[in-house]
């Protein structure tokens, strides 16, 4: 019996306890607007903004020289004189390098003497042809030895041309790799000459990007010597061919480098950024997650105050610690943007410093006193 009269009293407990809920839940309780015990949960307001947005896909890139060439020699020779020195900026077709050339020297000046000779000829024949005294065959041998002598003085001329290297461009000369006296030979290496004015920052991306890669599109680059320095530029070609054994595509892009900071051969880390756009952005602490759906607690104004209403959200990306909202919240909403964790959908919220709940809560109390009174 002890058995049975314990069940009894455990099942009538048990009916109380659940109509107590369910009066509390169709009613409010005493007063619904304050929540349990009349208590609002203090909580601070965040007021949604635009912000700025891109999509980004990250690679490494090697910065590369506009235009890079290495200074050799064309012809076997000792070095007479150099006309530059390591790290000198030099115009194009300033003389860089002059090879001995005493031998070309010599035997131009013999060429020279030999055309004049052969024109003196021509000319005396001409006159001997027009007055009838030389047949006109003496003539056509005069000018045919004039034309072997001045191609002669210009084979020559040439040589000597090959003994003087000049800038093919304007730049800055790397290190020297030769002095004065010294053999050089066709290929042997003199210097290294760059127009790094605008740097080729060539890096791969997965073939899968061909689809939104196109020029002209704005990338953003950092070089661990200068971490927070972002350096711009733009999509200038994309290769003609994808890797087959990497499938990753080469993107080369143009970044402005007149300060000189950037030098060829640096590895720097890209972000190619498309579809810039302005959206409205929440903290990340704002965001509460429930299986696969995203929400924040959004205040609006109550009968008595202010309460939160939680709003489903869809969610972009992520930036500088704010996070892109694609629908759910538009900005000048008012959201709550940290400890959500307290927070129900409908609970009523106190905000500190809030002139119209401050006006509110002045008129509470004010009523509660006449009551009393």
């Amino acid at each position: 019996m002890r058995r049975y009269a314990f069940i009894a009293i455990v099942a009538v407990a048990f009916a109380v306890m659940a109509a107590a809920v369910l009066w509390r839940a169709t009613t409010g309780g005493p007063d619904q607007s304050q929540g349990w015990g009349g208590r609002q949960t203090p909580v601070a307001v965040h007021t949604v903004e635009l912000a700025e947005f891109t999509d980004v896909v990250e690679a490494l890139g090697t910065a590369r020289a506009n235009e890079s060439v290495t200074i050799t020699a064309k012809v076997s020779d000792v070095i007479a004189q150099l006309d530059f020195d390591s790290g000198q900026r030099v115009e194009a077709g300033d003389i860089l390098v002059e090879l001995a050339d005493a031998e070309e020297a010599a035997g131009l000046t013999e060429a020279l003497a030999t055309e004049r000779e052969t024109r003196r000829d021509v000319d005396r024949i001409r006159d001997l042809t027009e007055r009838g005294v030389a047949p006109r065959s003496r003539l056509d041998e005069a000018l045919a030895a004039s034309e072997r002598a001045r191609a002669r003085v210009e084979a020559i001329e040439a040589r000597v041309a090959d003994r003087i290297i000049r800038a093919p461009f304007s730049g800055v000369i790397g290190l020297r790799n030769v002095s004065v006296g010294e053999l050089v030979r066709p290929g042997d290496v003199i210097a290294q000459l760059d127009d790094a004015s605008i740097i080729k920052l060539d890096f791969t991306v997965p073939e899968r990007f061909l689809a939104v890669i196109e020029p002209g599109q704005q990338v953003a680059a950092r070089a661990s010597a200068f971490p927070e320095t972002e350096f711009t530029g733009q999509v200038d070609q994309i290769d003609s061919r994808v890797d087959p054994a990497t499938r990753a595509v080469t993107v080369r892009a143009l970044i402005d480098n007149t300060d000189g900071r950037l030098r060829p051969g640096m590895l720097m880390t890209v972000e190619l950024r498309r579809d810039r756009r302005s959206m409205p952005a929440i903290p990340g602490g704002a965001v509460v997650r429930l299986n696969e759906q995203a929400f924040v607690f959004r205040v609006e104004d109550g009968e008595r105050g202010p309460i939160v209403a939680r709003t489903p959200v869809e969610l972009g990306r992520r930036t500088a610690g704010l996070i892109e909202v694609l629908s759910g919240v538009q900005a000048g909403d008012r959201i709550v943007p940290e400890g959500v964790h307290r927070l129900s959908d409908g609970a009523p919220v106190a905000i500190p410093g809030d002139r119209v709940d401050q006006e509110r809560g002045s008129e509470r109390t004010a009523g509660s006193i006449s009551a009393a009174g």
